[in-house]
């Protein structure tokens, strides 16, 4: 089995190598797909989902986050603290952002929340590099949604294997969804249920 770092490496390369046009073409189908997920998690009704600015070779997130405030979601977006905890900013297309402090991301400018306020959202979009079909994700390193993850589970009182208390979707390409047991688990990672692709929404492990 290839190391987290190997496969972390090698999608990045692959990223690297996209044309604008293949981005621009990923980011559409991405919202659109997104879009769906979040309206059947939210029964048709505007609900709060925490998402993420895709930033440099990431699949973008941009035209999904004004998908979601356009159909009257509330969309919350994260920013890095130190300890590796993050807080949550309320976004809308009118939002500001700034270089994150501890990470190599835009962050938006805002009131900060803690989890508290994504304990009752509708869904979560999650930043990675790769899944397996068995929910593993790889993320980027930093540790920042592991904690999170973990965080959220116990304040809902569940043990750390339990399915997540809000349902997670991790932003892919489409190559980055691997065959069950790809990707090397640890004691602290916590599994996803979905993987959004530009093909599509994957339901994953026994967490979908």
């Amino acid at each position: 089995m290839a190391s987290k770092e190997d496969i972390r490496s090698g999608h990045r390369l692959g990223r690297a190598r996209l044309s604008a046009a293949a981005r621009e073409a990923a980011a559409a189908a991405i919202a659109r797909h997104g879009l769906d997920w979040a309206a059947g998690l939210a029964g048709g009704r505007p609900g709060t989902f925490a998402a993420y600015l895709g930033v440099g070779s990431e699949p973008p997130t941009l035209p999904l986050l004004a998908a979601l405030h356009g159909a009257g979601h509330r969309v919350l977006l994260p920013v890095c603290e130190p300890a590796l905890e993050l807080s949550w900013v309320y976004w809308t297309p009118e939002s500001g952002f700034v270089r994150s402090r501890y990470a190599p991301i835009q962050e938006p400018v805002g009131e900060r929340h803690r989890t508290a306020a994504v304990r009752h959202a509708a869904g979560i979009f999650l930043p990675a590099t790769a899944v397996d079909l068995s929910g593993n994700r790889i993320g980027q390193g930093g540790g920042y949604y592991d904690k999170f993850l973990a965080a959220l589970q116990d304040a809902a009182g569940l043990h750390p294997h339990d399915a997540a208390p809000v349902p997670t979707a991790a932003v892919v390409y489409d190559t980055e969804v691997l065959p069950a047991g790809s990707i090397p688990a640890e004691s602290f990672d916590r599994k996803v249920s979905a993987a959004l692709t530009p093909g599509g929404v994957f339901r994953l492990g026994q967490a979908a």
